[in-house]
């Protein structure tokens, strides 16, 4: 059975069952601050787990796109060595929310896997949670185990720890216990010899989970008990990689049609043959696996970057090129090349990966690039470093210096070192990395209490759009305390004119005040698992009171601006480069705007012009705002607007229409494209391959922009004594600076001569080695010039050459190659041993190294020592 049809049988098979069938939500999470990515099929459905929304039916199904490579569920490192793990996978699910429960789950699990998928029973077993002695004093799900007596043999229905068997969403939240269904594809001779009991939950690659059902009945709460929801929910998912393994009756995950078509043209390109040798095997696996996640997170809007989510892609893609450079021998970009492939198998399912191919291409190839550079530039410093061991071992310092700094791998290290005879440090490595873990972890920590709920059951109304005041009541409230904010609250109010961060925008400030005056700002309004969260570094005394809530109006007016500025920048861009420009993401601040959008390459003057002044024509044309908060998604796009990849829509959404521009959007906007006032574009410039990025300016920021650029033309004005044409008299200044910079280069060329001509006399010979130590008059580069005149006609030769530039003091060694081979001698060791008498350090190559100190005072100190090298 192919895998396309393994997927619709399973939305037909539950479709029937009455679930409506949902796509698959954007792998990078928005407003979730406890998920980076989707990380298993229930994350998008957390707010419905929570009570916080209601889902358009209590029966869903659907195959979610999940990435396991950071947090709590990290399989990265698992993946290419064995046969089942991955990074990013699909997870095939059914849900019920306070609808069906343990009958009806297991039922019908059953029902599909035996008669309609045609799984041989007598290979599946279940596991059933046994209950737990520890402080949850949980007692064994009964229930589940009574009901899979229905359907499998006792022997087959085995008791499961809580680690195993009791499934959690985090620290916090809906949870309960679980029944896994395992399958054991071995052979027949393996089944005699061994048990397939005795395999489940222990990893081997041939017994195997494929579908967990988890039965949500308990809410676990910050002080870690546990208490009875109000409804009781069905979560499933079922690795649809490993469904396919079995129903294509092989024996891994990359045996399947999921995978072997990338295998087949990394064979292509490669010139390697998949199941000959093992290390070759792991690449291409690798590989094959990793392309998924990348082009997937790609096409849901997150590019790969230096933090956050965008550091993890590129960590994932990095490692894919490591393993091809290494085990493949592909030192130029080709995991791009994928992308077309990856297209064809999953584009008709997930339709987002057909429409953004050209992107994802782009990106991944520059990124390829830029990292075999890196990769270039880390063997020539990792050459130095075993050049200047001292032994057969390297400071597990510098390698971590290799990885912190340059991104070079350290396993990558580790397997060079190897083939030269070296090893490193790896107590002093892992040392260092725990001290960058540990800053990593305190930084980003945060503990939250429970919520305090001062009004159950009270629907949260947001009437932002309309009001900027409104009396509130707390309904709930917690503490939350991190390394980096320290201690603050989050309040949730009944009502709320406070716009919560989303689509870009940054979130409302403001304040809201007691009856009897006291004021507590509100720092920042944020969104988690849709309900809006007021965040203030006060607890108001009296939580039960009525506040006047105040949104701050300037900021938020200057927010509109911008927000509407992005809007008519997005159809001016399309408008002058052309309908394949598609936004890439923005920020939306009240001091300026910053918005990515796809386009090849560098704007030019001309374009940034024709940009500008269709954004101010639109703003001079007036046009108001036509707003319609609840139309249907498909009417919406019957009328033009624009989705964007990688956000979440609903049934219903909202529309902003100004004049042509219509967009599907959640954000605030000015009530007409006048109260701009006026548009500038700051800057241009790329974000990734195929992605550029402009930051622009509206309102009182281009005023203030107009009068800064002013005052500093007036200023310019009068240093060049009030030139009636301040350009053509800058020009003669640079004109004249040129010709001034050309005679003294040339005046320090004559003086750098007459200097080596003095020098080679004040040469001695010191244990059969030329030698001098001095302090001379140039500068750094001049310093090298010296050394490398003096040393071209001379062997033996060891210099130690020191200048005061400054207030600070440099030290150049130049040693003979000879000497460097006979004697080992080492110019870098030389400097930096001699660097600590004026105060500094530095290194170089063998030959030739400089030192900088800020102590001058040392350099007498300095030279009289660098004659006990030779002697």
């Amino acid at each position: 059975m192919k895998s396309q049809d393994i997927r619709s049988k399973f939305l037909s098979f539950f479709e029937e069952k009455k679930h409506s069938i949902v796509p698959s939500a954007p792998m990078v999470l928005k407003d979730d601050p406890t998920l980076m990515f989707v990380n298993s099929g229930m994350a998008p459905f957390k707010e419905y787990f929570l009570g916080n929304a209601e889902p358009k039916n209590t029966r869903l199904t659907d195959s979610q796109k999940c990435l396991r490579v950071s947090g709590k569920h990290n399989d990265l490192e698992e993946v290419g060595y064995d046969t089942y793990h991955h990074t990013l996978f699909e997870m095939l699910g059914n849900w019920s929310f306070g609808d069906y429960f343990k009958k009806e789950a297991i039922a019908w699990a059953w029902e599909l896997l035996v008669d309609v998928y045609k799984i041989d029973k007598d290979i599946l077993y279940v596991t059933v949670f046994e209950g737990s002695d520890d402080d949850d004093n949980l007692e064994m799900d009964t229930e589940a185990y009574d009901i899979w007596k229905q359907y499998i043999s006792e022997d087959r229905i085995l008791k499961g720890n809580k680690k195993d068997n009791f499934w959690e969403m985090g620290e916090q939240g809906p949870c309960g216990p679980c029944s896994e269904i395992h399958v054991d594809i071995r052979s027949a001779e393996e089944k005699a010899k061994v048990d397939g009991k005795s395999l489940v939950n222990m990893d081997h690659p041939q017994v195997v989970e494929i579908w967990n059902l988890v039965f949500m009945q308990y809410n676990r709460k910050a002080n870690g008990t546990l208490e009875n929801l109000p409804n009781k929910h069905i979560d499933t998912g079922m690795g649809f990689e490993r469904l396919c393994m079995v129903l294509q009756n092989v024996q891994s995950n990359y045996d399947t049609d999921v995978f072997t078509p990338l295998i087949r043209e990394i064979e292509t390109i490669t010139d390697k043959d998949y199941g000959k040798e093992e290390k070759v095997d792991v690449a291409i696996r690798v590989i094959s696996d990793h392309v998924r996640a990348v082009a997937f997170s790609i096409a849901d809007g997150q590019l790969p970057s230096n933090t956050g989510a965008g550091y993890v892609i590129r960590r994932i893609l990095r490692r894919a090129v490591r393993y091809g450079f290494t085990f493949l021998d592909k030192k130029e970009p080709f995991i791009y090349r994928l992308v077309d492939v990856l297209s064809k198998k999953m584009g008709d399912a997930f339709p987002e990966i057909k429409a953004q191919k050209q992107l994802i291409e782009n990106v991944i190839k520059e990124e390829e690039a830029s990292f075999l550079r890196t990769l270039d530039q880390g063997l020539a410093i990792l050459d130095r470093i075993v050049a200047n061991a001292t032994d057969k071992q390297v400071s597990g310092s510098k390698v971590f210096e290799l990885k912190d700094t340059y991104g070079f791998p350290e396993d990558l290290t580790d397997l060079i070192l190897r083939e030269k005879g070296f090893s490193y440090n790896k107590g002093e490595f892992n040392k260092r990395l725990k001290e960058q873990q540990g800053r990593g972890r305190e930084a980003s920590e945060l503990k939250s209490d429970d919520w305090t709920v001062l009004i159950e059951d009270e629907e949260q109304e947001f009437i932002g759009y309309d009001q900027l005041e409104a009396k509130v009541k707390i309904t709930k409230y917690r503490k939350v305390v991190s390394k980096k904010d320290g201690e603050l609250y989050q309040l949730v109010f009944n009502l709320t004119p406070f716009y919560a961060e989303g689509g870009g925008q940054v979130g409302d400030k403001g304040y809201i005040a007691s009856s009897n005056g006291n004021v507590f700002y509100i720092v920042d309004t944020k969104k988690e698992n849709n309900v809006i969260i007021h965040i203030t570094k006060e607890l108001p005394g009296d939580v039960n009171q009525v506040f006047d809530a105040t949104v701050d109006a300037k900021q938020r007016y200057r927010t509109e601006c911008n927000h509407t500025a992005t809007h008519l920048l997005h159809q001016a861009l399309r408008e002058v480069l052309g309908d394949h420009v598609e936004q890439k993401g923005s920020a939306v601040h009240s001091k300026y705007l910053r918005f990515d959008f796809s386009h090849f390459s560098k704007l030019t003057v001309e374009e940034l012009r024709d940009v500008e002044n269709f954004v101010n024509a639109r703003i001079d044309g007036k046009l108001p705002l036509q707003e319609n908060r609840n139309v249907s998604m498909d009417k919406a796009l019957e009328e033009g607007a624009m989705a964007l990849f990688g956000e979440k829509y609903g049934d219903a959404v909202r529309t902003i229409r100004f004049g042509q521009s219509i967009e599907l959007c959640g954000g605030t906007h000015v009530k007409n494209t006048a109260d701009i006032w006026h548009f500038k574009i700051v800057s241009e410039g790329a974000v990734a391959a195929g992605v550029r990025r402009i930051e622009a300016i509206t309102n009182d920021a281009v005023k203030d922009f107009y009068f800064e650029n002013n005052r500093a033309y007036f200023e310019m004005k009068d240093l060049l004594n009030n030139a009636k044409e301040p350009v053509k008299a800058l020009q003669n200044l640079q004109s004249e600076n040129t010709e001034l910079k050309k005679q003294i280069e040339s005046l320090l060329k004559d003086k750098a001569k007459n200097i080596i001509s003095d020098l080679k006399n004040e040469i001695s010979e010191v244990n059969g080695i030329q030698f001098l130590a001095k302090k001379i008059d140039l500068d750094a580069a001049g310093i090298k010039d010296a050394c490398f005149n003096l040393g071209q006609n001379q062997t033996n030769i060891f210099l130690l050459f020191a200048t005061e530039q400054n207030g600070k003091a440099l030290l150049s060694c130049y040693i003979s190659k000879e000497l460097v081979a006979e004697k080992g001698l080492n110019a870098g060791t030389v400097v930096r041993e001699l660097g600590k008498h004026i105060q500094g350090g530095g290194g170089g190559q063998p030959f030739f190294a400089t030192a900088g100190g800020k102590n001058p005072g040392g350099i007498e100190l300095a030279l009289k020592e660098s004659e006990n090298y030779i002697k």
